[in-house]
């Protein structure tokens, strides 16, 4: 039979079927081609996931948290702090009582005594850590009576505490851990993790399985969740890389990754890491991370102190910390605890007894101190900014750095009480409005430290800062600089220039004419220059000032330490340049710093996380106004203080105090200033309303009145002004204004720079003539 014809340009078929060798070498070969495309991938993803793993172990693991500490209080005899101050200032400090001081930062009180084991502590100006000290600590009405060491019962000169952690400077993520080596782990917190966490953690991969099926079985058995299986390098991985969903592809990326982890890095480094990761609890909006911080935030000391039973309950939190949260569910913390301390029983890391011993303890954590919250927020804002001088934003919330500071949390927790009380107090004068605020700079007079800082009456939480930012005019607190840049020249003026306080019309451009007048509305005729400033007259001031100069003062100003920038109008000499209560406390240090300038400063030192000294920030001095003029000008102030607008504050000090200030008061009242130092501290306040509408009050009915009650609590030295060998005092006759012989019964010693001091005696006891008697009563006032 011949075949068919096929039709033309059509292509025969063999319909022959596909043998099976040939169906068998396909599959054979698509499955090596897709064997080799998964491989691909799967080495591709690991390699990922290899970088990751040494991206992360290899580099910086963790962004700790910049620590900022206040000044150390140094206790020593005659120190002025009760015994009930101290013990709050150990609470402060997060020490334990416990009588038989068996740790460090251990203490307790027994009447007028407090025994106390001070920590360790290392300090930005030691080369090696201040090593613990045993010690009773004696009080008397007055203060500290004596401290006696307690190793070798002989008395101590002075003892630096270590100092309170005020604050810290969070990265993005709220994360705060205390950073340990493996060798500082305590031995029974590592066999306790291995007993409750890992049995196998030196002889598996990463990731065991017989670990996973004891957990199986110890769990039917319990009918409850009482082991997890998996690995302390696969929670290390849960913790460093990956979040906490349960999704079987996460349990597979984990299971690799903690394989790679193990690959890559010694047992030792991999469980170092994790004692500094693992997630332990909440302090508010901070997450508390590692073994570490957990030991200071749950029992108040380091690792090295605990007992084994407080190591157990540290243990006990790895499985849950919410859930086994000591001080919210302390019977399911202890239940954990307790179970922790069996498995170390089961392991024999320790004995039965020791275990029942354990077991019958309390809980003992302390009270939530709420360690990462920043205390002193105003204060912390002017350390940043003065930080951001120096430091990236990224260096100071990733670095672990420790930032010494120069604030006295027992002085600024005494001016904040002392705020919260004064400003109502205020309120309910009869001129006075409501909704006041307050902004105060207190810095120590020797050496321009900020003691304390507060920027309104509710300084527990950030906002806008008053004390660095809130520019407003500032009345007669610019008088000083107006006499001292007069003073400067003592050919023309000395402190007994007579001045007169009568009406100027100073004449401006485009008709802004100027007609100041006093605050009483009245004209007091001559008067002495230091009559002229002690009584705030503004007829004689803006006649002095236009004398020497707008500029001339201006540029006093600016050698005072004010850098801002300032409109030189006739109505500057009265104040109306505007600065915050930080520049008029830089403006007033340096007067109480005798002309020489010392920038005022809220840091000493930066450490690293290493221990090395980054930076410091020494005392600096430079003179830069006249010794003389400023000694003379601080006589006036004091003058002030005792006769003039500041003399209610000695209804409080002692007569002899030799207080040295300036009110100040803005138009319309809406400013309240006072700007003073004692021998010890100087003190700047402002009081008014955000709002800038008027205070009701002057300086010395508001801004004093919080100034005199403050710093008559922590002032502990009067002002003793030493005069430069150039001053020349001299008695003057208030009748002639010549020098007063010693039979003068009515001479007035005064200083003058040497050459500028009158010369000529007086006939003492001759009548005055009539009509200059106003112009001796004020230059020679009576009353003192």
């Amino acid at each position: 039979m011949t075949d068919r014809p096929t039709r033309r340009g059509s292509p025969r078929y063999n319909k022959t079927p596909p043998s099976k060798k040939s169906t068998s070498h396909w599959f054979r070969n698509s499955f090596v081609i897709l064997l080799g495309i998964g491989a691909f991938f799967l080495f591709t993803y690991l390699g990922y996931l290899d970088y990751q793993v040494r991206t992360q172990f290899e580099g910086k693991r963790w962004a700790i948290p910049a620590r900022v500490y206040g000044n150390p209080v140094e206790l020593y005899a005659g120190y002025g702090i009760s015994a009930q101050k101290f013990e709050n200032l150990l609470e402060m400090l997060h020490y334990r009582k416990d009588q038989q001081l068996a740790a460090e930062g251990t203490y307790f009180r027994n009447g007028g005594q407090v025994s106390v084991k001070t920590r360790t502590f290392a300090f930005w100006d030691q080369q090696e850590p201040q090593p613990s000290a045993a010690m009773r600590v004696d009080f008397s009405e007055a203060g500290i009576a004596g401290i006696t060491d307690l190793t070798n019962n002989q008395n101590l000169a002075i003892v630096r505490m270590d100092p309170v952690q005020i604050g810290s400077f969070y990265p993005t993520i709220k994360e705060d851990r205390i950073l340990i080596k493996l060798e500082e782990a305590p031995e029974m917190l590592i066999k306790g993790l291995l007993a409750s966490e890992d049995r196998d953690f030196y002889d598996h991969f990463g990731v065991s399985l017989r670990g996973i099926l004891r957990a199986m079985v110890a769990n039917i058995q319990a009918g409850d969740m009482v082991q997890g299986g998996s690995t302390i390098t696969q929670q290390l991985v849960k913790n460093f890389y990956l979040t906490s969903e349960r999704k079987l592809t996460r349990k597979l990326k984990e299971a690799l990754m903690a394989m790679i982890l193990e690959y890559r890095y010694s047992k030792n480094e991999i469980l170092e890491a994790y004692l500094n990761e693992i997630y332990l609890g909440q302090d508010g909006g901070s997450a508390v991370h590692g073994f570490g911080l957990a030991s200071q935030f749950y029992f108040g000391g380091p690792l090295k102190d605990l007992s084994l039973e407080q190591l157990a309950s540290l243990v006990a939190l790895v499985r849950g910390p919410s859930e086994y949260n000591p001080r919210r569910f302390p019977e399911r913390a202890l239940q954990r605890r307790n179970l922790v301390l069996d498995e170390m029983a089961v392991q024999e890391y320790i004995t039965e007894e020791d275990a029942a011993a354990a077991k019958a303890k309390p809980l003992n954590v302390i009270a939530s101190l709420r360690r990462s919250a920043n205390r002193y927020p105003a204060f912390l804002d002017l350390v940043k900014r003065q930080l951001r001088q120096d430091y990236r934003e990224e260096d100071l919330t990733s670095e672990g750095l420790r930032i010494f500071t120069t604030l006295d949390t027992q002085i600024q927790d005494t001016l904040e009480e002392t705020i919260k009380r004064k400003l109502p107090q205020l309120e309910k004068q009869p001129k006075a409005t409501k909704a006041l605020e307050s902004a105060v700079v207190i810095t120590r007079r020797d050496s321009g430290e900020i003691a304390a800082l507060a920027s309104g009456r509710d300084d527990s939480s950030a906002g806008f800062n008053r004390a660095l930012d809130a520019v407003r005019p500032i009345g007669s607190l610019i008088k000083p600089v107006i006499y001292l840049t007069a003073l400067q020249y003592p050919r023309r003026y000395t402190i007994t220039t007579p001045v007169s306080d009568s009406a100027i019309f100073i004449k401006g451009d485009n008709g802004n004419d100027w007609s100041p007048k006093n605050y009483d509305h009245k004209e007091h005729g001559t008067i002495g220059l230091h009559t002229a400033l002690a009584k705030s007259y503004n007829l004689a001031t803006v006649r002095v000032g236009m004398d020497v100069g707008i500029g001339r003062v201006a540029k006093t100003l600016k050698d005072l330490g004010v850098n801002r920038k300032v409109e030189l109008y006739p109505s500057f000499l009265l104040g109306a340049a505007q600065l915050s209560p930080l520049e008029v406390a830089q403006m007033y240090q340096t007067l109480a710093g005798d002309g020489f300038l010392t920038p005022i400063k809220g840091i000493k030192a930066v450490v690293s996380a290493s221990g090395d000294r980054l930076q410091s920030y020494p005392y600096t001095v430079r003179q830069t106004v006249d010794p003389s003029s400023t000694y003379i000008l601080n006589t006036i102030l004091q003058e002030v203080m005792h006769s003039g607008t500041g003399a209610s504050a000695y209804s409080v000090f002692p007569q002899d105090y030799g207080l040295v200030g300036k009110t100040g008061t803005t138009n319309d009242a809406k400013d309240s200033w006072f700007a003073g130092f004692t021998g010890d501290y100087l003190s700047v306040v402002w009081v008014g309303r955000d709002d800038n509408k008027p205070a009701g009050l002057t300086g010395a009915t508001g801004a004093l009145q919080v100034w005199t009650a403050f710093m008559r609590q922590i002032s502990r030295q009067p002002v003793n002004l030493t005069p430069p060998d150039n001053i020349k005092m001299v008695r003057v006759d208030p009748y002639s204004g010549l020098v007063a012989g010693p039979d003068c019964p009515y001479g007035r010693g005064y200083p003058y720079v040497a050459g500028s001091e009158p010369t000529a005696y007086s006939a003492c006891g001759n009548a005055v003539i009539e009509q200059d008697r106003p112009w001796f009563e004020e230059f020679f006032p009576q009353s003192e």
